[in-house]
């Protein structure tokens, strides 16, 4: 008998038993004699049955699905790195015999995962993107769903896998100071990510570890595509040396500006990233940035989220390792 029609009911015809007890045997839950169920283990390895998913997730009351919340306000050049975290993710949950299910959602609208969640679609949650006020950890929080942030977040009680923003960024930072830069312009996105204020504590650390004064006027927050150029202006007439960006984004239109400019890099205007990517890594000359692996981040994700949904008690925080990538963007 082929396992392609095989089913609960043939089991049990064939063995002569109830298909409640060939379903007790199969999910090892309920009262059931030890030799019915080696008995019935042997006829299904023997014949190469496998349950059906749906009849299985209904037996255990779980839906072998996993819901990837992904932001809806990313850029292009955001891509490669949700791309790189999500196959990760999918590679781990397939390994696991999940599947997964994608949530777009905005920061502070809830009612796609609301739904999801209400209609039982999924039996846990990984976030793409965290918030300082992360109304997504306060439902799934609220409705006790297992999830895991792929990203730090200062919420408690949360497993949480980010790369190691802050220790990185501090390094980056160092390396610059210890080539002399000291009127470094820091350019960074909107303060209400967590990632943003991890990069910002790198940079501060960096300089009290250094034990060098800050310049505050050449610190950009909170920075878009037409902020950003303006800021190129601001930072060159305040004697910038270094042009520090907290993203691969941000990076590409400071060097679209200096082109604009006619400022070159590294003779008129060292730059840097907090972040590579593949947009960066066609540029001349090579930008000087920070490496991290981004499919990592999603299986270790997905790894964690299946730790709990197995049982695992206490919440945890795992930080990825990272590399400096040297350019000659920052060759005096």
């Amino acid at each position: 008998m082929g396992n392609e029609n095989i089913t609960i009911a043939d089991v049990a015809a064939a063995l002569g038993v109830s298909k409640t007890t060939v379903s007790r045997a199969i999910s090892g839950k309920g009262r059931i004699g030890d030799a019915t169920r080696q008995r019935v283990l042997a006829y299904i390895e023997e014949h190469n049955y496998r349950p059906n998913v749906i009849a299985k997730g209904l037996a255990q009351s779980v839906t072998f699905n996993i819901c990837v919340v992904m932001p809806d306000d990313y850029v292009l050049v955001d891509l490669p790195f949700f791309h790189e975290v999500i196959v990760g993710i999918q590679e781990t949950a397939s390994e696991n015999g999940y599947d997964i299910l994608l949530c777009v959602s905005r920061e502070n609208e809830t009612g796609h995962l609301r739904r999801i969640l209400d209609n039982r679609k999924v039996d846990g949650v990984i976030l793409l993107r965290t918030f300082l006020k992360d109304l997504h950890i306060e439902l799934l929080q609220e409705k006790k769903i297992p999830f895991v942030t792929a990203g730090s977040t200062l919420y408690r009680n949360t497993t949480q896998v980010d790369n190691d923003h802050s220790s990185a960024c501090a390094e980056l930072t160092l390396l610059l100071l210890s080539r002399g830069f000291r009127r470094i312009a820091l350019f960074g996105g909107a303060e209400s990510f967590v990632v943003t204020q991890s990069r910002l504590l790198g940079y501060h650390e960096a300089f009290a570890q250094a034990l060098i004064d800050e310049v505050p006027e050449l610190i950009f927050m909170n920075l878009d595509r037409e902020a950003a150029d303006a800021a190129v202006e601001t930072a060159i007439s305040r004697q910038a040396e270094c042009i520090l960006c907290m993203d691969d984004m941000l990076c590409s239109q400071v060097l679209g500006k200096l082109r604009m400019l006619q400022v070159s890099v590294p003779e008129e205007m060292c730059v840097a990233s907090y972040y590579n990517s593949s947009v960066l890594s066609h540029n001349v000359p090579d930008i000087t940035s920070l490496s991290f692996n981004e499919r990592e981040l999603g299986k270790e994700a997905c790894r964690l989220l299946l730790e709990q949904l197995a049982g695992a008690d206490a919440p945890k925080k795992l930080l990825l390792s990272y590399q400096i990538v040297e350019g000659s963007s920052t060759c005096r």
